[in-house]
């Protein structure tokens, strides 16, 4: 008797009665290190059961360290949960045709091969042989042009796609931001392919699996939104301002009495808001502030004028008569504080796991709220092979 996809994929039992909207879809992660991981989350997140294959050598975000836990790089943890976990030698005949069966009953499957290593390692013959399969794949550029089959790293994204040439200031140089934004957003762009296939696969069961690419130097350059459209409508190349917003003003930090205050009058009707708060209503009609384009291009001496009036009280004094009237501000927080404040620490973002070692860790969850519940961890961070029982994997030939 044939086997089923419950037979060669059995569902985890965590992922099973969750009332998640993917639950009972079965998601193939053939990815490593961050971008195609995240997309990965994001659907075992959603309630997918999500399982994710890595070669004898580990997935090299392992190493990606220190920080470590128990000895696992937390850089593994922030995007590998959900998910249980195989080991699978792609150069061994036997785990390839079980990696082959695991796809028949697929979904979705990611990979992050280049085109090269996608061919080396037969990829590319179970995307044709499987056809009804929604296949996601993150590559380092789109597959059309010149450096789709160049190795690439989020670093090398951020520097490529223009975002390191408006990060920082004239004097710094350029900048990386500070995570692996490239990463990230590629991750949810693959997310979101994955998302737009099952869609159609309900709306066309019999059709194709979609096929689809997140690739990340063309995601980067996405998220270069406003300043990208800049240039291309007008050719002004966007410079390195540093905090300050290259079309708005006042939208940066300021300095107060005792530190910083992060103002964001983005609206007439906030920047009227903003001068009556501090006293000098007067800057509204004052013809080099008059309207935002004005405070643009006059934004160092609007800057003299705030932190004059702002050198009277606290941080914490101005931001509590900004909240009063409604004015846009916040503080500048280490990534210490940003996950001690009350908004996160009176909720439910942050989640307490066992590791496989036993030891607590404090883990973040999805940002999401669906249908007014936030989605648990269910499944931790899994060690390289840990599930190969649960899936009957071969033993590698020798």
């Amino acid at each position: 008797m044939a086997s089923t996809a419950d037979d060669l994929w059995p569902l985890a039992d965590a992922n099973q009665a969750t009332g998640l909207p993917l639950q009972g879809l079965r998601v193939l992660d053939l990815s490593r290190v961050y971008a195609g991981p995240l997309a990965g989350m994001v659907l075992g997140d959603l309630g997918a059961d999500v399982v994710k294959v890595e070669q004898p050598e580990g997935d090299p975000v392992r190493g990606f360290a220190p920080p470590l836990v128990s000895g696992v790089a937390t850089y593994y943890l922030a995007a590998n949960r959900n998910r249980r976990n195989i080991c699978l030698d792609l150069k061994d005949p036997a785990h390839q045709a079980h990696l082959d069966k695991m796809v028949s009953v697929a979904d979705v499957v990611l990979d992050n091969f280049l085109p090269s290593q996608a061919a080396s390692l037969g990829i590319d013959e179970l995307r044709l042989r499987h056809e009804g399969v929604v296949w996601i794949s993150v590559g380092a550029a789109d597959s059309t042009g010149p450096l789709h089959d160049e190795p690439s790293f989020d670093l090398l994204a951020q520097a490529r796609s223009g975002l390191m040439g408006v990060t920082g200031t004239p004097a710094s140089g350029p900048l990386k931001v500070g995570v692996p934004v490239a990463d990230v957003v590629a991750g949810l762009y693959a997310a979101i392919a994955a998302l737009t296939g099952l869609v159609q696969k309900g709306r066309m069961p019999e059709g194709a699996g979609l096929r689809a690419e997140a690739p990340l130097l063309e995601s980067a350059l996405s998220a270069l939104a406003n300043q990208a459209q800049g240039w291309l409508a007008t050719g002004t190349v966007p410079k390195r301002l540093g905090n300050e917003h290259p079309s708005i003003c006042p939208y940066a930090p300021y300095d107060t009495k005792d530190g910083v205050l992060i103002l964001a009058a983005a609206t007439e009707s906030s920047w009227h808001r903003l001068v009556d708060v501090l006293g000098h209503p007067e800057l509204a009609d004052d013809a080099r502030f008059r309207s935002n384009e004005e405070r643009v291009k006059n934004r160092d001496l609007l800057r003299t004028e705030l932190e004059a009036a702002l050198s009277a009280k606290s941080s914490d004094e101005w931001s509590a008569l900004l909240a009063l009237a409604r004015v846009p501000s916040a503080p500048v927080y280490d990534v210490d504080q940003a996950l001690q404040q009350e908004q996160v620490s009176s909720g439910d973002l942050l989640q307490e796991v066992e590791l496989s070692s036993g030891e607590l860790v404090t883990m973040m969850t999805s940002p999401l709220r669906i249908n007014g519940q936030r989605p648990r961890i269910r499944l931790r961070p899994p060690t390289k092979g840990e599930h190969d029982g649960d899936f009957g994997v071969p033993k590698k030939e020798s």
